[in-house]
């Protein structure tokens, strides 16, 4: 067979290629007083790239990011992308002990990281992390180019040179990794995912189609960008040329006053944000507003936001949401495709594969609750130094998510929620998510908790550890036949509880899940598959 020589393929580096070429007076990126073109960005991407080589960063090398947002974590992503290196952008809101964690499971080769509101807990990871942060190139980002150590005098050190055109230059293949994001610590240390060319792209393009994105879409990055529920819309905006504009952190009156400025068509704003922004552009005795946000598309919420921006009538703003993960670089199902269905996640992405499998790898029946697992290309190639868990996770040639979801009768997923442990009941498998999920459905219930306690006839018996709401009394008004029966009604019978215990204090937890050892040892659990 004769050898390919002259390849094509597009990859994340040929975007930033591309938009130099075909946008050379569009502007890339705004950052405060910083107004970047497509060309300017590129050069610096290109200086950044010569700088990083000339350290010797090349192939799979990480490049750590530990700061708030800014323009610099595109120019990272950027280099990485065109050097075939990874680029980590880490939770900058960490304790010292997570970010000394983060160092030494991702050993970068460079991290560039700030001393504002984050230097004191940086500082002390490094010096835990040992060898791992003692290896790497350190540089500040809010430091000036004065400063030796900072990341503005090291990216002068580059040319503008391309690497593509450098002389024995490294072509990058799109099922390389180029993005790592570190997931919530379920399993007791965060794991890194490591997301590829094509996933990016991939989940870009999906959501520019489904969010309206296209070169005049102006999104400004108020979200964290360790967050990947931000970092759709980054690389999607990125992706159809739009322009990115950054601000470190969420601040309702800085937001107010870039998004009128910039006429910016998007932003990451939660609740409490919104609420907030509300507050700051109240109108006056006048009727008047102190900013014009009628740029911004959003999801339609209270009557008075609705009146001051446009409520988008995008897909995605019609029916937001979904089911996805970090590991999935986003959303695997969606409710734009799947507008009046049954279940709630919606339908599986384009090029997504989806299914629902039993604890032996075998496909449950419609109406009944499996592991969510995919495949395509927007699966992460796994996880950064741990392959253990990588093989754990993509056993049998598809991603375990680790969620379980139910397949209706018209094709769509409902979400059930965290798999956690099996119990054996007799012959039939029961989720504890499931179950809770039911319990929590009663307006009496603040949380529910669900363990398998040991039974002579049945091996397992589901047992449901319950805490009321203010008001609601055990026994009195609330008793245990009335949940039991509750749940009967949702879900199949044998999964319902054969015992509730009502509890006064709050859940034990790990953070935010739940301690299920610790009610294991209080009520007796244990037996579960696998165990011992």
């Amino acid at each position: 067979m004769q050898e390919l020589t002259n390849l094509h393929r597009f990859t994340l580096a040929d975007t930033f290629r591309e938009h130099r070429r075909n946008r050379p007076l569009q502007t890339a990126t705004v950052d405060g007083d910083l107004r970047l073109t497509w060309p300017e960005l590129d050069d610096r991407i290109n200086q950044l790239c010569s700088a990083l080589a000339d350290r010797g960063v090349t192939r799979g090398d990480v490049i750590l990011w530990l700061g708030q947002n800014s323009h610099r974590i595109l120019e990272c992503l950027g280099a990485a992308a065109k050097l075939g290196a990874v680029c980590c952008v880490a939770n900058w809101r960490s304790s010292a002990d997570e970010l000394a964690f983060v160092i030494g499971n991702s050993d970068p080769s460079v991290v560039i990281w700030q001393e504002a509101e984050v230097g004191d807990a940086v500082g002390s990871a490094r010096r835990s992390a040992g060898d791992a942060a003692g290896s790497a190139l350190w540089l500040r980002h809010d430091a000036g180019a004065d400063d030796p150590d900072s990341y503005e005098s090291f990216l002068a050190s580059g040319t503008t040179l391309d690497p593509a055109d450098a002389e024995g230059a490294y072509e990058v293949d799109e099922s390389d990794p180029v993005l790592m994001l570190y997931t919530a610590a379920f399993t007791g240390t965060p794991n890194g995912a490591l997301l590829t060319h094509s996933g990016v792209l991939t989940q870009a393009l999906l959501m520019a189609n489904l969010q309206r994105i296209d070169a005049e879409y102006r999104y400004l990055n108020c979200g964290p960008l360790f967050h990947v529920a931000t970092f759709m819309t980054t690389l999607a905006t990125l992706v159809m040329g739009g322009t990115n504009l950054f601000t470190p952190r969420v601040d309702a009156e800085t937001l107010c006053r870039i998004i009128d400025a910039e006429e910016c068509t998007g932003a990451f704003m939660m609740g409490p944000t919104i609420d907030q922004v509300l507050e700051v552009n109240a109108a006056g005795d006048d009727g008047s507003r102190p900013f014009d946000l009628s740029s911004l598309r959003t999801f339609a919420g209270k009557a008075e936001w609705n009146e001051i921006v446009t409520v988008d009538d995008s897909p995605w703003g019609r029916h937001p949401a979904g089911f996805g993960q970090t590991e999935l670089l986003g959303m695997l199902t969606l409710n734009a495709f799947g507008a009046g269905a049954e279940g709630g996640a919606g339908r599986p992405a384009p090029l997504a594969r989806v299914r629902l499998l039993d604890p032996d790898g075998e496909e449950v029946e419609t109406g009944e609750t499996g592991e969510i697992c995919a495949a395509g290309p927007q699966v992460m190639a796994g996880y950064h130094n741990n392959p253990e868990e990588t093989a754990a996770r993509q056993r049998w040639g598809w991603h375990h998510t680790g969620d379980l979801g139910r397949r209706e009768a018209d094709g769509s997923l409902s979400f059930v929620g965290p798999k956690g442990r099996l119990i054996k009941s007799a012959a039939e498998n029961i989720y504890p998510a499931e179950v809770e999920a039911a319990l929590n459905a009663h307006e009496a219930v603040r949380e529910a908790a669900v363990i398998g306690v040991p039974d002579p006839k049945w091996d397992q018996a589901v047992c449901a550890i319950v805490v009321l709401h203010d008001g609601h009394a055990a026994s009195t008004d609330i008793t245990e036949d009335e949940l039991i029966g509750f749940v009967k009604d949702r879900i199949a019978s044998y999964k319902k509880p054969k015992s509730v215990v009502f509890r006064t204090e709050p859940l034990p937890r790990h953070g935010w899940p739940i301690d299920y050892d610790a009610l294991d040892a209080e009520y007796g659990g244990g037996n579960y598959p696998g165990e011992g």
